[in-house]
């Protein structure tokens, strides 16, 4: 069912990790000389001076089946003001799909689309990041200064755009709802901590949310479907990377991201079930139209 399609994430760090854990749930975590990398072909190659690329692109040539993703925190375009200086503050377009989707959207045939945890004061002064609508800059007194009203817009604005785009196309798109977050006794630069070591049960969860409401409102009226993993996620406080992050040397640790193998291999089954969920509704519709048969390949997450 992976054969000759192009798989596309597109979102932030998380989003990246989903990639990930596709790339280790499909290779095994082994080398494997049939994957190539392509992706110089999507124009995700190193820029000088940078830490690394803005995504990475495999291809599996006994199926043709390319596995990419695309870093965009903000799920949004953005333009620096100065190409010249990497100190430069940058135009946030919140309105606008990144540059990389539009360009490519007409090859993918599955999008997976994520973005929450850049949207925060933090992130948004560290980055130069200023907020426009429209090609103009939002003034301080505007409503959508309120960075989780400026994030439900974004994710409003973008679905909007791709519903749009999948007129008459077979490209199937699904938006990950949030992933949660699981620091105690502070924040990520307060010495919170995830370092608990038992699974929770039902009605010992965490404060936080455990729905995404703008991706759920978003997503009715829109053929995007949603990818939503926020709730059971919530149930996974002591997955996070915790302590064992390399950054935990100064006593932080990291519960936003996660240990792979993990909780980022169960997002991909959902969504491998939803698409065997879409392939056998088209084909009863199909068989139903034409009263004849369809052959169809083997289930599984090997390709």
């Amino acid at each position: 069912r992976m054969e000759n399609r192009i798989f596309a994430f597109v979102g932030d760090s998380l989003g990246r990790q989903q990639f990930q854990s596709l790339m280790c749930l499909i290779t095994g975590g082994k080398n494997d000389t049939d994957v190539e990398d392509a992706s110089a072909e999507f124009g995700l190659t190193q820029a000088p001076g940078t830490l690394r690329p803005d995504g990475w692109a495999y291809r599996f040539n006994r199926t043709n089946t390319t596995i990419l993703f695309y870093w965009s925190a903000t799920l949004c375009d953005i333009q620096p003001f100065n190409q010249s200086d990497p100190r430069t503050k940058k135009a946030v377009h919140m309105d606008r799909p990144p540059l990389f989707l539009k360009k490519y959207f007409p090859r993918f045939d599955v999008l997976i689309l994520n973005t929450g945890s850049h949207w925060n004061a933090g992130k948004f002064k560290k980055n130069h990041w200023k907020m426009y609508v429209a090609g103009k800059r939002l003034s301080s007194t505007h409503a959508l200064r309120d960075l989780k009203k400026a994030r439900n817009f974004t994710v409003h604005s973008i679905l909007r755009w791709v519903d749009e785009q999948l007129e008459n196309t077979s490209i199937q798109a699904f938006f990950r709802t949030m992933s949660p977050r699981h620091f105690t006794y502070g924040d990520w630069n307060t010495g919170g901590r995830c370092d608990n070591t038992h699974l929770r049960r039902e009605g010992q969860l965490m404060k936080g949310p455990v729905i995404d409401k703008a991706a759920e409102r978003a997503a009715r009226n829109n053929r995007v479907k949603l990818l939503n993993v926020t709730l059971m996620s919530h149930f996974r406080d002591e997955a996070h990377i915790s302590k064992f992050s390399w950054k935990s040397r100064n006593g932080s640790q990291d519960c936003v991201h996660w240990c792979l193998p993990g909780v980022p291999d169960t997002w991909n089954q959902i969504l491998y079930a939803q698409l065997l969920q879409a392939e056998a509704s088209l084909h009863t519709t199909t068989v139903g139209i034409q009263a004849a048969p369809t052959t169809m390949a083997a289930s599984t997450l090997a390709i």
